[in-house]
């Protein structure tokens, strides 16, 4: 009791300090930016996990909701006008018990199995590797294959490669012709396993280290197609598992991956989705703004090994991780996303912009209907979640270049140690010479009067799109989907190169300069 005492006196204290001031600054260099930002950093992931795969992308040729060729047309087209650069599939945890073998084929002799990581589903395997392959085709994405290393074969893994991205006389290849495509996909991202540490086979990193070295011989390059070999890494905090891959593995890998959830924990109630107080979103934007330190650790231990930064490191898995929905399927991981998670994907972009020489993909989990998801489908109906219009109001900063910024402004003293600026921002110029700035004001309560420095920019005024909502538990439901969108947003004044933004509480704001 004494502890949750002092906690909330701790917490009204900050509170109360913070409504004596209500402004911040931020200096924009925009003459001095090196770093692209990657447009990966806004890839997603597909697992066949709950009703992500099979009613989320996937309905089927003969389903009566629409769709084209089998994918949903509705989700189809939200992830077409998202502009998704990259798709992570078939896992997660899935990966490591999926045989690509009983994914093709005509689709009534494929053989169902049972999904042991996610509730026991039945699996009928009519989404394999055509599906997946020519979904990414479709919507213009790269697809990023994750290999089965802890219940598959070296042989087995090889022949996939050769399935998707030979284009010779060769077994594998005229096997994927007699299922119907005759040239080969080009195929980049391989990852060799995931989480081998738990799920993917409870692995020691030395033991992971020598299967990833003979994994990888045997994946080879087809025809032009050469693949970006990505190793299983670390989650969150395990710096020795990135220390042991680096030192026994080095450049045989292209990019080592990392995973970084905003959980409460791993036993026991993660908490509601929908039901939280205050302390608890700041709480909240304590922990995913800790990412910020983990990139740093362990890209510290790449260095020491790659001080040309030739491996990338692939934060493949991220996002908030909350209970199931009560009524829902246990194990199936469908929660509702508010406000508060539209702040995590902003809090965490900004912070992902500023460590591109070494971060280069991310891929939120996951994409439909899964964790932190763009999209939520309930039979013929669909809903956009406030993240997913996070990322959409963030797609001008793919591929643009990272503007470095000094920002001024308070900060609040949360529990579990952790301290939390009230504001985030981040700019980028694209290959137009456009510059555009996202502001997030984490305030709960109070707004912001932000001024911008713009240097010697000649922009005079600017434009842009705000999200926000009354309350930080606001969703999008299928009753009520529009409860949390972007509006136009006008609360912006430029004059000689100083910009003023009048940003409301708990708003997030992307600007366009002109």
């Amino acid at each position: 009791m004494k502890a949750k005492l002092l906690a909330s006196t701790v917490f009204l204290a900050a509170s109360v300090s913070l409504s004596a001031q209500k402004s911040a600054t931020i200096t924009v260099h925009a003459d001095q930016g090196k770093e692209i930002i990657p447009k990966e950093i806004y890839g997603q992931f597909a697992e066949h996990l709950g009703s992500c795969i099979y009613g989320g992308l996937w309905v089927g040729e003969n389903s009566d909701i629409p769709n084209i060729k089998g994918y949903r047309t509705d989700v189809f087209n939200a992830l077409k006008d998202l502009s998704v650069p990259v798709l992570r599939w078939p896992g997660g945890c899935f990966a490591d018990e999926y045989h690509w073998m009983d994914g093709i084929g005509p689709k009534e002799n494929r053989p169902k199995m049972v999904n042991n990581n996610w509730g026991g589903t039945i699996e009928d395997n009519s989404f394999g590797t055509h599906e997946f392959l020519n979904l990414c085709e479709m919507l213009g994405c790269e697809p990023y294959v994750s290999g089965n290393v802890g219940s598959g074969t070296v042989e087995e893994l090889a022949k996939w490669v050769e399935y998707m991205t030979s284009d010779g006389d060769s077994p594998m290849a005229n096997l994927r012709r007699k299922n119907g495509r005759d040239k080969a996909w080009k195929v980049k991202y391989l990852g060799v396993g995931n989480e081998s540490w738990g799920c993917g086979g409870s692995m020691r990193p030395e033991y992971y280290a020598d299967l990833y070295r003979r994994y990888s011989t045997y994946c080879r390059n087809y025809d032009g197609n050469r693949l970006f070999k990505i190793a299983s890494g670390a989650s969150d905090y395990d710096y020795n598992w990135t220390d042991v891959l680096m030192n026994r593995v080095g450049h045989r890998m292209e990019g080592l991956s990392l995973h970084y959830y905003t959980v409460t924990g791993w036993s026991g109630s993660k908490t509601s989705a929908t039901q939280f107080n205050k302390d608890d979103y700041y709480w909240t934007m304590g922990k995913c703004l800790e990412v910020e330190d983990v990139l740093k650790k362990h890209c510290a231990i790449m260095d020491k090994y790659d001080k040309d930064k030739k491996i990338a490191l692939l934060l493949d898995e991220w996002g908030t991780w909350w209970d199931e929905e009560p009524g829902t399927i246990r194990g199936h991981l469908y929660q509702q996303n508010t406000l508060r998670d539209a702040f995590v994907a902003s809090l965490s972009l900004d912070v992902f912009h500023k460590y591109t020489d070494r971060l280069k993909m991310a891929n939120i989990a996951q994409i439909v209907n899964v964790l932190q998801s763009m999209i939520l489908t309930k039979d013929k109906e669909m809903v956009l979640t406030p993240t997913y219009y996070v990322f959409k109001m963030y797609k001008v900063h793919q591929d643009a270049t990272y503007l470095p910024i000094e920002l001024n402004c308070e900060k609040m003293n949360v529990r579990d140690n952790r301290t939390v600026p009230m504001v985030s921002a981040t700019a980028s110029k694209d290959k137009n010479g456009v510059i555009h700035i996202s502001l997030s004001n984490v305030n709960a309560d109070e707004a912001q009067e932000i001024t911008v420095n713009l240097g010697d920019t000649k922009s005079k005024k600017a434009v842009g799109e705000i999200l926000t909502s009354a309350k930080l538990t606001d969703y999008n439901s299928f009753e009520n989907p529009d409860i949390v969108k972007p509006a136009p947003f006008k609360e912006v004044k430029i004059n000689k190169g100083t910009m003023k933004v009048k940003l409301p509480a708990k708003s997030i704001v992307t600007l366009e300069l002109q």
